[in-house]
């Protein structure tokens, strides 16, 4: 990789904000690809955050046009799931063939089955990618794999407020170490973060996997934050069953993750008064994530022939529930 590279944050909302905010300020060109009053706000006020007690505001290129930004050496993508199929397709001229795809997603992404030499290889995961439109734009080889373990929002447009969490991990889709992955990391470590690269970045995808496949279609469904849901002894049975389910599934797929189901439920309740983004989204009217974090989940279950009661019952409701306020397609 060239050593200054031309940077595109595709979204700049409570994620893609931080992102460009802290690669920004530690002196990378950074463009952002925004709409609307983001895109207003980007231009006037350049990409304010608010994160450990500092607040900057890095000028940004800015634009709604991917032609007028141009070729790329990396484009992260940090847009709600339900957006990826067109933004797929939209982004194209920013990707040339040497350009680094970094989907920076909640759940399951698009590519996680479709690397050779495991369980599944080669299936498309029509949850996330029903007519194929992804896979089409976004070339497997291009792909570093990404998880975020990190918490921010975006109160207004053009501002990312970054609560808790700064750890990034980037690996290949089919596993093994990598140069590109390293240097990548390298890039984030320099802007502030705890980033490092993984040779299994499926299994840490599902470690995530794992708490927002559980928390965030239940809390859709109270209205709970997850100390209040965690603190309740159905739901936490309810918690368990769910990760046990992930778990077994997880350990099938050749996914060890090395966490039991009671650490990691405890491990969020420890955060304390937490909103998931899903409870956000719903109370904001904007689209649900359900497929990408939970649909996948039991896609891939359904493919294994492998039982998941617990996954299936909720996400059959949580569907539902997103269906019934209008941010769920069908």
């Amino acid at each position: 990789m060239i050593e200054h590279p031309r940077i595109c944050i595709v979204g700049a909302g409570a994620i893609g904000g931080l992102f460009a905010g802290r690669l920004a300020h530690a002196g990378n060109a950074i463009s952002v690809l925004a709409r609307g009053r983001t895109l207003e706000a980007l231009r006037t006020h350049g990409m304010r955050l608010e994160s450990q007690g500092q607040r900057m505001a890095p000028p940004v290129r800015a634009s709604d046009d991917a032609a007028e930004l141009g070729p790329q050496d990396i484009v992260i993508i940090t847009v709600k799931a339900p957006a990826l199929p067109e933004v797929a397709r939209s982004i194209a001229p920013m990707v040339g063939a040497d350009t680094i795809v970094i989907p920076a997603l909640n759940g399951i992404p698009w590519w996680f089955f479709l690397a050779p030499g495991q369980p599944l290889a080669g299936t498309r995961l029509r949850s996330v990618d029903p007519e194929g439109a992804i896979e089409t734009h976004l070339p497997l080889p291009q792909v570093l794999g990404a998880v975020v373990f990190a918490s921010a929002s975006t109160p207004e447009p053009g501002l990312s407020r970054h609560a808790s969490g700064d750890r990034l991990v980037f690996g290949e889709p089919g596993g093994g170490t990598s140069a590109r992955a390293e240097t990548v990391a390298a890039l984030f470590s320099r802007a502030g973060f705890n980033a490092s690269a993984s040779a299994d970045v499926r299994t840490d995808i599902w470690t995530k996997l794992l708490g927002n496949a559980c928390f965030n279609p239940v809390s859709m469904l109270t209205g709970a934050h997850t100390d209040v849901m965690i603190d309740d002894s159905r739901l936490h049975d309810l918690f368990v069953a769910m990760m046990e389910e992930a778990l077994a599934l997880g350990s099938r797929l050749g996914l060890s993750t090395q966490v039991s189901s009671r650490d990691r439920i405890a491990f969020t309740r420890s955060l304390g008064h937490v909103k998931t983004s899903m409870l956000q989204d719903v109370e904001a009217g904007r689209p649900v994530e359900i497929d990408s974090i939970l649909g996948a989940l039991v896609e891939a279950a359904g493919a294994m022939r492998f039982p998941t009661p617990a996954l299936d019952a909720v996400y059959a409701l949580a569907r539902m529930r997103a269906r019934m306020l209008g941010l769920y397609p069908g």
